[in-house]
């Protein structure tokens, strides 16, 4: 059975369950019905897997031994996240509709999934070996149909079905009580780990702030009760002054390359009437997102006139707590430092988190800029 609601924007969301009774959830703008039925046969879906406590940084981090089996580069015929086919009769792909706009669905093979029961994170002190649910949830989100496509050569009205099915997820995510933290993102190329070519992104809900998020909510927090105004405003304000560091802007949001980039490449993308969560964006903003980030994007690729590698994270608030301090915005990093060199994360990177970068942010920013687009 589908169930439909209308979003923002002119914007449908079409509901319905997968054979196995995963969720999945149509974006359109096309006014289309969507009630093709998963004809594969039910299978049991995934077990749960563990959290366990890392003591010695006091993070946590998720066992899913069950993912070793997911599915890895396979060719076009066989793609999962196509289509199905209208008259298929062999390959009956994770998406039952012959065709799509945006649609997002509950993972195969996810890393984080509903608990079984209650569900509440321990306050972890000293070595408690005592196994956690990995609580969460893990989405996939296809932004387009075409296979061969990527998020670039989507066009402005595509961008916003995406941005809103975002928003909507979050909004989702939230009605959970065991999620605390909404996270959205999207690996582009092989040498990002990407195990499927079809263009798409997940959607992360973790039961717990990832370490990342835990330092960020520390540093606004900090700052905050120093100064009295919001660490990323202040960034923003920073980077108008100083110009030098912008890539790229409109009425609603800027793009710029950190003071302190980590990556070779790496540009945050910001409100420029700075909110908490996705949800909080309003029309005009949601609006004017899409021309700022293919910008951005095509930007990137076309620096070193190839497909660049990169991760795009959604940073935004943790959904209980943080609100007056934390700010959203996107974070577009790329590890190719020169058309046949990748910045390869090893010693001081990935084992001491010390970050030593092979371009100036300057430098970076202003190759950006420089480049030339259709």
């Amino acid at each position: 059975m589908t169930t439909t609601s209308t979003l923002p924007a002119g914007i449908t969301r079409a509901d319905s369950h997968l054979a196995d009774g995963r969720e999945i959830h149509y974006y359109d703008t096309s006014g289309v019905v969507r009630n093709a039925v998963d004809r594969r046969p039910a299978e049991e879906q995934s077990p749960i897997g563990e959290l366990r406590h890392n003591a010695l940084l006091n993070d946590w981090v998720a066992v899913a031994a069950h993912r070793q089996t997911r599915t890895f580069m396979p060719p076009k015929e066989l793609c999962p996240l196509c289509p199905t086919a209208a008259d298929a009769d062999t390959l009956l792909t994770e998406i039952p509709e012959s065709d799509y706009e945006v649609v997002v669905f509950d993972n195969r093979f996810p890393s984080l999934t509903h608990p079984s029961s209650d569900f509440q994170l321990p306050h972890m002190h000293g070595l408690q070996s005592q196994h956690i649910e990995a609580a969460g949830k893990c989405e996939v989100v296809c932004f387009s149909s075409n296979h061969t496509g990527s998020f670039k050569e989507l066009n402005e009205s595509q961008v916003r079905v995406v941005l809103e099915a975002w928003r909507d997820r979050t909004a989702a995510m939230a009605t959970h009580e065991h999620i605390q933290h909404v996270f959205p993102f999207e690996n582009r190329g092989v040498e990002i780990g990407v195990t499927l070519p079809h263009p798409h992104g997940q959607i992360y809900g973790y039961s717990y702030l990832p370490i990342v998020t835990q330092q960020m909510l520390n540093a606004a927090r900090a700052y905050f009760a120093a100064n009295g105004s919001v660490l990323l405003d202040d960034i923003v304000a920073r980077e108008i002054a100083a110009e030098i560091r912008i890539v790229a802007r409109n009425s609603e949001w800027i793009a710029y390359v950190p003071f302190a980039a980590r990556y070779p490449y790496e540009i945050h993308i910001a409100p420029l009437r700075s909110v908490a969560l996705m949800t909080e964006l309003d029309e005009a903003a949601s609006k004017a997102f899409a021309s700022v980030y293919l910008e951005v994007l095509r930007r990137l690729d076309a620096v070193f006139g190839v497909d660049m590698p990169y991760i795009a994270a959604w940073h935004q608030s943790p959904l209980r707590e943080g609100h007056d301090v934390m700010r959203l915005h996107l974070q577009v990093t790329s590890i190719r430092r020169s058309p046949d060199k990748i910045k390869y994360l090893a010693g001081s990177e990935s084992a001491m988190g010390a970050f030593i970068s092979d371009v100036t942010p300057e430098q970076a920013a202003a190759q950006l800029r420089e480049v030339v687009l259709p």
